[in-house]
């Protein structure tokens, strides 16, 4: 009895002592190729599908085991990749991120200036009366509407009999139970794992032109760190990855790129 009780003691204290240490912390800092501590960097712990940000000196703490691989996301920078080993928890890591190179689109001028300034000006800003209109057109545009539109409709006096009037409309009944159909049939929303988000970004960038955020000079990492936004902020692979619609998928991703630009002010 004695021996058995030891042996149950020893087998607790491993269990114990595994749970423990299999889930440790990473702590390190991160800089550019100059040396220099860039931040804020998004820090993404992949295995475990957890995240920080590195802080104002470009230190970063995050929790991790053996073999987890952990991500650092920064825009306009190469995305790093590290592996996890024994020797990472005992010594902070040093994560160097490489600037990307962006090319300035070249800017082509149809206009042969004059050497007079006025000239060249009127030319290049375009006529005053012009983009006094376009100002004016804008303004009317935007404006709220002031007058009531007509009714269009056509008075009782000179409508024809209603031949309809107290008839059962079939094709609107049958529209209906069409539609409700249609919405009992579609797939629950429901939260999505790890591995179905993966798939479905997977098949995003598979069957979505992304041409629209390289002309802004984004990379492949700066696409991917953009697409872990939209999905964070529009929840796509929750509503879409059962019933995926390319059309819908993709108007919610432009939609998305639009508040992203204005925060990370892309091409402004």
């Amino acid at each position: 009895m004695k021996t058995y009780s030891k042996q149950s003691l020893c087998t607790a204290v491993f269990l114990i002592s595994t749970a423990v240490f299999s889930q440790q912390k990473i702590t390190g800092i991160i800089t550019d190729n100059s040396n220099i501590n860039i931040n804020p960097v998004l820090v993404l712990n992949v295995s475990k599908q957890q995240s920080v940000f590195s802080d104002a000196s470009g230190k970063f703490v995050i929790d991790a085991e053996e073999k987890d691989e952990i991500r650092f996301v920064k825009e306009g920078y190469y995305r790093s990749d590290k592996k996890i080993s024994k020797e990472n928890f005992n010594t902070p890591l040093l994560i160097i991120l490489k600037k990307n190179e962006i090319e300035i689109p070249e800017v082509k001028i149809t206009y042969k200036p004059t050497g007079n300034l006025e000239r060249d000006s009127r030319n290049l800003n375009g006529s005053r009366k012009i983009s006094g209109l376009k100002s004016d057109l804008e303004i009317y545009m935007k404006s709220p509407l002031n007058v009531p539109l007509p009714d269009r409709s056509i008075s009782k006096t000179f409508r024809g009999l209603d031949f309809n009037a107290g008839q059962v409309d079939v094709m609107g009944v049958l529209s209906a139970a069409a539609g409700l159909f249609k919405k009992a049939t579609k797939p629950k929303i429901t939260k999505p794992t790890y591995n179905e988000t993966r798939t479905f970004m997977t098949r995003i960038r598979k069957e979505i032109n992304f041409d629209f955020l390289r002309k802004y000079g984004m990379g492949e990492d700066e696409i991917d760190a953009f697409l872990m936004y939209a999905d964070d902020t529009k929840q796509l692979a929750r509503k879409y990855r059962k019933d995926f619609n390319k059309s819908v998928v993709e108007a919610e991703i432009k939609e998305a790129f639009a508040e992203y630009r204005k925060t990370n002010k892309i091409g402004m």
